[in-house]
């Protein structure tokens, strides 16, 4: 027993350094790309424009009905064959954003679409185009009915980074499985890394909370 709380201690810092430099980079990134897909998809139904809308359900319907893990390979291990060389981290940020760009245009759609009409409607007869009235009317009051599910896609997305070990992204996870390949004690390891995304996750949703809380004050 011994034995093992010194292996956790000693490996704590391995596995919890990937996290700043590697884990968090890359869900930040992987979300900030996310939602400029989300957005752009979503209201390209919202405003039910025939071919993007079409191009934007396909989108939609391939990326949530396929695993991400699947995804990941096809990128990196896949493109290659068809001449499309793509490094580990750049490959990894390009299927999380792409992934979660989908999941996420279908809850501001939704948030869209919550909007009343008539709000829309009152805009445009005060003198707003359309463009400017999705943007400071509809799209502002969307997104605050997005935000806490959105939250959670972050927090998910979060945990789902660990996939990237898979194509040897060297994140958290990763490090955790080195470890455990040369010590031979992979439960206690892989308890230590669960803990350790466990910290990242509950550190969010308290700022999910926090945010939740001011638009509620603020809207």
């Amino acid at each position: 027993m011994e034995r093992l709380w010194d292996l956790c201690v000693a490996s704590f810092w391995q596995i919890l350094i990937p996290g700043p430099t590697m884990t968090i980079p890359l869900t930040i990134l992987s979300f900030a790309i996310a939602m400029v897909l989300a957005v752009a998809a979503a209201l390209v139904q919202f405003a039910r424009l025939p071919v993007l809308r079409q191009i934007a359900r396909f989108y939609i319907w391939v990326i949530r009905g396929t695993p991400l893990l699947v995804q990941l390979f096809v990128v990196f291990f896949g493109l290659p064959h068809a001449g499309i060389l793509i490094n580990a981290f750049p490959a990894a940020v390009i299927v999380f954003s792409v992934n979660q760009g989908a999941y996420c245009a279908e809850t501001v759609r939704a948030a869209l679409e919550s909007v009343p009409a008539g709000q829309l409607e009152a805009a445009e007869c005060a003198g707003l185009t359309w463009g400017q009235s999705i943007r400071r009317i509809v799209l502002p009051q969307a997104l605050r009915t997005a935000f806490p599910p959105l939250s959670n896609s972050l927090i998910g997305l979060v945990k789902d980074t660990s996939l990237a070990s898979n194509i040897t992204v060297v994140e958290m996870f990763l490090a955790a499985q080195r470890i455990a390949a040369r010590t031979a004690e992979p439960l206690a390891l892989y308890i230590e890394v669960g803990v350790i995304y466990l910290i990242f996750c509950t550190v969010l949703t308290k700022l999910q909370r926090v945010g939740e809380k001011r638009l509620r004050v603020y809207g």
